[in-house]
């Protein structure tokens, strides 16, 4: 689970991206779960957009879907563009600010 000050960091580093991911009017398929599964892979941080005037899903329908079938979470949805976010294991390039302590 992302902080709001993680999710902030995350944001401005999404801002310059492009958008690697569209979903159109096929939907949700296995092909385009595939396809944002191996990009957060390469890149971590991935900005998708919806069709709007074909796609059957709402942006953020999608962007849940997407990410719980990735296993990546949900940083922003804004109109019909959204942003995941999934930090490797390994070798990650993302470094997020830390959590607050809970006192």
């Amino acid at each position: 689970m992302l902080t709001s000050k993680q999710r902030a960091y995350l944001r401005s580093l999404a801002v310059d991206l492009d958008t690697v991911l569209m979903v159109g009017k096929g939907g949700l398929s296995p092909a385009l779960i595939k396809q944002a599964d191996d990009a957060l892979e390469a890149r971590e941080l991935i900005k998708g957009k919806v069709l709007q005037e074909t796609s059957p899903i709402s942006a953020r329908d999608a962007a849940e879907q997407i990410g719980s079938a990735t296993s990546s979470e949900v940083v922003q949805v804004i109109g019909s563009k959204f942003v995941l976010f999934r930090q490797k294991k390994k070798d990650s390039a993302i470094q997020l600010p830390r959590a607050a302590r809970q006192v």
